[in-house]
């Protein structure tokens, strides 16, 4: 395929934290050029056969995706899985003990919210929730601006939902080595998701993309919704300085929240090369 190509290769639907089905995402892509797509929702591939009809119904090319959150040096990293088998049997284990920890996690941001006024959270993000076993702080962000507390998700997490703030809980997720593990054993290929929006020294950020290749991942998000034009540049040297691949994909979550939508991205820069070369026998 070329390099110069429309893909959006992440992106979240009701499977997860998005506001819209796998088949409304799939129309707005197509409805925005996206010539390549993948649905990622976290820890989760239930959306996976459904956003595949949907993108050949609209004449898009397709790979399968999952976004599965892992723990690195006490941060929560997101390691993209594109390509992969949606069926194979130890990613769908690994990811469902994953999700495993968000209910009771959930109940204990609840009690921190409780704590400073904010009561009834749990129940109220439910509402907002198209998997009860995928609930997550953006449910609990939505909750509070729709009742009024807030008038964003931005202000929600700035106040009350990052660490050192009442409804802050960490969780225990995957580990690194299992996260690409579980994508490369399904035939998949592994990418660290916007690297530029986790808080890494610059030594701890070595470890990461070290470990990262080591464990057999292959590429990082250079073009994402969450990073800044001068990170599209500093991801773009960093690919090329450790040989990753690069991948381009809008972090699309709502047409109401997310900065940027499908397939309104820059370029990938022509030096590097494209994460969907390395997956073209996966392209469904």
């Amino acid at each position: 395929m070329p390099s110069i190509l429309n893909a959006d290769l992440h992106c979240h639907s009701v499977v997860s934290d998005g506001t819209l089905t796998p088949e409304a995402l799939a129309e707005r892509a197509a409805a925005n050029g996206v010539e390549l797509w993948a649905l990622t929702d976290h820890d989760e591939v239930g959306g996976q056969h459904r956003a595949m009809a949907a993108a050949k119904a609209h004449g898009m090319r397709y790979l399968t995706g999952c976004e599965i959150s892992v723990t690195f040096a006490g941060e929560t990293v997101h390691i993209v899985g594109l390509g992969f088998d949606p069926d194979d049997a130890g990613m769908r284990a690994g990811l469902r003990a994953t999700r495993g920890g968000r209910g009771e996690r959930a109940k204990e941001m609840s009690a921190g919210l409780a704590r400073v006024g904010i009561d009834g959270a749990y129940e109220g993000a439910l509402q907002f929730v198209g998997n009860p076993e995928l609930i997550s702080r953006t449910h609990f962000a939505r909750f509070l601006v729709e009742s009024g507390v807030c008038r964003d998700t931005s202000e929600v997490f700035r106040k009350y939902l990052t660490e050192g703030k009442p409804g802050y809980v960490p969780h225990r997720w995957a580990t690194l080595k299992d996260a690409v593990h579980w994508i490369t054993a399904g035939g998949g290929l592994a990418v660290v998701a916007h690297p530029g929006r986790y808080n890494f020294t610059a030594n701890e950020e070595h470890a990461l993309f070290i470990e990262f290749q080591a464990h057999g991942g292959r590429a990082i998000e250079v073009v994402t919704g969450s990073h800044s034009p001068a990170e599209y540049v500093e991801y773009a040297e960093k690919a090329l300085e450790y040989g990753f691949a690069a991948s381009r994909g809008s972090d699309f979550h709502s047409p109401d929240e997310s900065h940027v939508d499908l397939g309104k991205l820059p370029w990938l820069p022509g030096t590097l090369t494209p994460v969907w070369e390395l997956l073209e026998d996966r392209i469904q």
